[in-house]
This record gives structure tokens, C-alpha cells and sequence, in this order.
């Protein structure tokens, strides 16, 4: 599943398609044979391992995260709790038979040095559900601070199903 909401389905003649739950619209040639598909946290696709497929549109702003409750201060090498709606999106995402089982219904967690723009993701652990499509219901993740990470001022995002909550603001110590 993408971003926009549509699904990119990869085709017996090696194209990939996109399927808006209507019609199919033919996308690149991606290649003949089994090509694993799995979805990134920047909402784009990795094909086959070597490229990158970006799909069109925009996703809703109400399929994003969203974070209530959140520490304004971490330190490097702590874990946090952390609270909101949609932490685990609207779909497991992808999936390939037994064979290649690359779901994103789960929170990541993304901190960004406002200062030098450098990206590090917080491992997630203990989520409140694995359910998809939560709605309204609050649910929560811990997230264990990288210990090599920048300090001071930075933003923090949720991601899930390649979807990023708005930015709040933090500092790390």
C-alpha cells in the first residue's frame, strides 16, 4: 500500500502497476521474476533492492499519526514512552505470500538535528497493540534514544505505513 492509499502490484510481465481500487495504471518496468517490494519510512518503495519507486498524490492528513503526550527533553541511551493515534497506520502494507513478509504497521520513530539536518531513528518496543487502524483509541510505543545520536534541539515525528505525524519539538541531551 502506498502513501496516496493506492497499491502497487507488481505484474507477471515484470511492470508494476498502480491500483486505486478501480482501475490499474502501468508503472515501470521493474523486471520478470520475483521482485521483492518493501516499503521504506519516507513513503517510497524499494524495488528489488537497487531502486526506488515514489507514487503520485498525497496521502490524507487523517491517516497520519498523531502525538499527544511526549517527553519536550530525551537523553541520549534512555528509553521513552510515547502516546497518540495511528501509531501502527491503516494496513500491514505489504506482503508477499510467506515469502516476503515486510509489513510497516508498526511506530517508528524519527529524530531530526535541527542544527546539522542529520536523521536517526529511535528503536520502537512494547507497543500498546499491533492493531491496524486504531482511530480515535490512544496507543503508545517506547522508544530507546540512540545513544550516538546529536545533541540539542531537534524535531521527533511518528512514522507508520510511510506516513509521518507533524513534528514536535524536543531537545536531546
Amino acid at each position: 500500500m502506498l502513501t496516496n492509499g493506492n497499491v502497487l502490484v507488481e505484474g507477471n510481465s515484470g511492470t508494476a502497476y498502480e491500483f486505486d481500487g478501480t482501475k490499474l495504471k502501468a508503472g515501470p518496468f521493474i523486471g520478470v521474476g520475483y521482485i521483492s517490494l518493501i516499503p521504506l519510512p519516507t513513503g517510497e518503495v524499494l524495488v528489488g533492492g537497487s531502486e526506488v519507486y515514489t507514487s503520485t498524490g498525497k496521502y490524507s492528513t487523517s491517516w497520519a499519526p498523531t502525538i499527544k503526550p511526549f517527553p519536550s527533553s530525551v537523553t541520549r541511551g534512555s528509553t521513552y514512552k510515547i502516546s497518540g493515534r495511528q501509531f501502527n497506520g491503516l494496513s500491514q502494507a505489504a506482503a508477499f505470500g510467506d515469502e516476503d513478509e515486510t509489513a510497516t504497521n508498526y511506530p517508528l520513530v524519527r529524530i531530526t538535528n535541527l542544527a546539522t539536518k542529520h536523521v536517526f531513528y529511535a528503536r520502537t518496543h512494547d507497543h500498546s497493540t499491533m492493531a491496524v487502524a486504531t482511530g480515535k483509541q490512544i496507543v503508545s510505543t517506547n522508544f530507546d534514544v540512540p545513544a550516538g545520536m546529536e545533541t540539542g534541539a531537534s524535531s521527533l515525528v511518528v512514522v507508520a505505513n510511510g506516513i509521518p505525524s507533524k513534528a514536535v519539538s524536543i531537545t536531546v541531551n
